[in-house]
């Protein structure tokens, strides 16, 4: 993996997040960032808090303190749907495409303007052709209603949703959960691709070896704690580390 420029701004810095199910708290003080071109993991075992999280940094948990600052923009009390229209996209773990859509409707749904970086430069931009080159499975069933995909379909279709919107930052909620292995290599090959492209991505996981093929960094979240922060080949060196907060 590429190693993060010091001098280069974070797109997405969390300091002091707190987030509450009712009167149960789920995150304590989580400090995170994601700079650009980075994949960064939140790891940890069921229950950890890494959705919980996730889904604090995308303004979809009402009760939620500390402060998010996106592309120099705080974004800590905005509702979700300002948020996207910022270049934050969300793929949620429970996918929730539209059933009764088919595959491009899906996917003009999430269509966004092209954005450009703080430099004048273009952000990464998609297209529904591009977007088929990089899920050739999508590419063979354009018309095909999403109620009538597999899972591992759905997941692809999830992201490519997300895509056409042109994030800067894709927030990726546990992707490599309950989908086939080979479902699970094409995400890996996926999250490659994208970070190639200039995406960053922030992703949920608690797969070790899937976030050590995509990962530069990890945090790793315990009962809404950040117990560690480093890169996967520090994480390596930690046995107990892996033991106390990932292992089962």
């Amino acid at each position: 993996m590429s190693e993060v420029k010091g001098h280069e701004q974070p797109l997405l810095v969390a300091e002091h997040l707190c987030a509450w199910y009712g009167a149960a708290q789920i995150l304590f003080d989580v400090d995170l960032e994601v700079r650009r071109g980075e994949v960064v993991a939140l790891m940890g075992r069921n229950g950890a808090g890494k959705s919980t999280a996730i889904k604090t940094l995308m303004g979809l948990i009402e009760r939620r303190a500390g402060q998010v600052v996106f592309m120099g923009r705080d974004i800590s009390t905005l509702p979700a749907y300002r948020i996207a229209t910022l270049g934050l996209g969300f793929v949620p773990e429970d996918r929730r495409i539209f059933t009764d859509l088919t595959v491009l409707e899906n996917l003009a749904v999430g269509r966004q303007p092209a954005r450009r970086w703080p430099d004048g430069s273009l952000a990464p931009e998609w297209s529904v052709e591009r977007l088929f080159d990089l899920f050739p499975n999508l590419s063979e069933m354009p018309h095909r209603p999403g109620g009538k995909m597999s899972g591992g379909e759905q997941q692809m279709l999830t992201v490519a949703r997300t895509l056409m919107g042109n994030p800067f930052l894709v927030l990726l909620d546990e992707p490599s959960e309950g989908v086939a292995p080979i479902v699970v290599e094409q995400m890996v090959h996926m999250i490659l691709a994208l970070k190639r492209q200039g995406v960053s991505i922030l992703l949920s996981e608690q797969n070790l070896h899937f976030a050590r093929l995509v990962s530069d960094r990890v945090y790793l979240l315990e009962k809404g704690h950040i117990r560690f922060t480093g890169t996967l080949a520090e994480l390596d060196q930690l046995e107990q580390v892996k033991k106390d907060y990932l292992t089962m």
